[in-house]
């Protein structure tokens, strides 16, 4: 395996793995702010014992995602300096913002909110929790505008062989980069109110802790619900707006090679990319696919064929991710319903608390399957359109990015093991007595 292969594999693997413990944060900061709002309303030692108990499984979430966010970010220097030269005053100016803006407020009162449980009032301390969601989801959002200027580039120009930023304005406004951010955050908001419904789940399950659980299943539902509907909903726009700025990704996405007027959409497809067509098209809905993607049943939506090959992304990757992705996204709508339906009383659904359980892993999957679209369906482009994959990696022997692989495998798999082991142990124990006095 060559230099660019072995890097591309490597960032991959240290995103995925950071992005298994950043949506969990995002929206478990959320909920935890709720629950200590309510306490400070009401009085109630319950939910002050709910913040502690899924207080701990965000911190140790929070820890590893830093660790490993800090190491994802060093990759820009030594794999893929040319890309760092190229457009540094651009992206880095995103991340340095991220990091004074947001990173910092968020790492400076997560440590108040964590050790000032005896030392601050109960208000003063549940603002500090409020701030440390702001700030989670605040540098979630630069972050998500760095990557989506790397899906549709806007106000720069090129200079002395570099991207230089012209209008900062077009780069935080644009709405690719809005739609991304409100269909990922949304995304974590599901994972979020999905891991606290399976927990709460595994409990009512065995009658343990009932009042608790029930009142964290009750929040997780109508949490879950309301984003799972918004995610379908801004899926589509998000999804209108990719076949407007990259129309190769949708093609891609579709699996369609022809460029068609009143382009179908197919209930059921199997792609073969070597041969560019499809082996199975079943349940063809004519016009579906152009309604879709420019809500015109007339519209032409342009086949992979009319696009270079060289320029064209890999098709089979992008057509399974992003059905993974769209599957598993209203299976989520209809837990969601369910739950949010019967959340007065869930422990009298036995049926639902086990569905639950079961779909911890699966919006895990989904955001993975989603990343995996968004970064595999803009190849061979690193910024879409300006600089490819190819041109970014850095002038380094293959052997140091496959030492360098090799050692983020082994540290990364036994981080991961360590927090969740740490999690599912805390989960499993379920709330204790003097929690509340802690």
């Amino acid at each position: 395996m060559d230099t660019l292969l072995l890097s591309r594999l490597q960032f991959a693997a240290a995103t995925f793995f950071h992005f298994l413990f950043v949506p969990l944060t995002l929206g478990l900061s959320i909920l935890i702010a709720v629950m200590e709002t309510k306490y400070v309303r009401t009085g109630d030692e319950e939910y002050k014992r709910m913040a502690k108990f899924w207080g701990k499984i965000f911190l140790i979430n929070f820890a590893i995602g830093v660790v490993t966010g800090i190491t994802l970010e060093f990759q820009f220097g030594t794999n893929w300096s040319r890309y760092s030269h190229y457009v540094g005053d651009i992206f880095g100016s995103l991340l340095a913002i991220e990091a004074t803006a947001a990173f910092f407020l968020e790492s400076t009162f997560i440590a108040v909110w964590a050790l000032g449980w005896n030392r601050l009032s109960a208000k003063a301390h549940a603002v500090t929790i409020w701030l440390v969601a702001f700030a989670s989801n605040l540098s979630a959002v630069w972050i998500l505008i760095a990557n989506s200027w790397m899906q549709h580039p806007v106000g720069y120009t090129i200079r002395n062989g570099r991207a230089e930023l012209t209008d900062f304005l077009a780069v935080v406004t644009q709405p690719f980069a809005w739609h991304t951010i409100f269909h990922t955050l949304a995304g974590a908001y599901i994972l979020s109110g999905m891991v606290v419904m399976g927990v709460s789940a595994y409990h009512l399950l065995r009658k343990q802790h009932v009042s608790f659980f029930n009142r964290s299943f009750r929040m997780a539902a109508v949490f879950t619900f309301v984003f799972a509907v918004g995610s379908v909903v801004q899926g589509h726009a998000h999804g209108a707006e990719v076949a407007k700025v990259q129309p190769a990704k949708l093609a891609a996405m579709e699996s369609l090679w022809e460029t068609k007027q009143r382009a179908p959409q197919y209930l059921f497809l199997i792609p073969n990319e070597k041969e560019e067509t499809n082996l199975v098209e079943l349940g063809e809905l004519p016009g579906v696919l152009s309604l879709l993607a420019y809500h015109d049943m007339n519209a032409t939506v342009k086949g992979l064929k009319d696009f270079p090959k060289e320029e064209r992304p890999p098709v089979t990757i992008t057509f399974l991710a992003f059905r993974i992705m769209v599957g598993l996204g209203f299976l989520f709508l209809a837990l969601a319903f369910w739950a949010f339906w019967k959340r007065k009383n869930p422990g009298d659904s036995p049926l639902l608390l086990k569905a639950l359980l079961l779909a911890i892993p699966l919006p895990y999957i989904a955001l993975e399957a989603g990343w995996t679209l968004a970064e595999v369906g803009r190849q061979p482009w690193v910024v879409y359109g300006v600089m490819k994959t190819s041109d970014a990696v850095s002038p380094i022997a293959a052997s140091q990015v496959g030492v360098s692989l090799a050692a983020f495998i082994i540290v990364y798999s036994l981080l991961g093991l360590a927090a969740f082991y740490l999690m599912i142990q805390h989960a499993r124990r379920g709330p204790e007595a003097k929690e509340a006095e802690a």
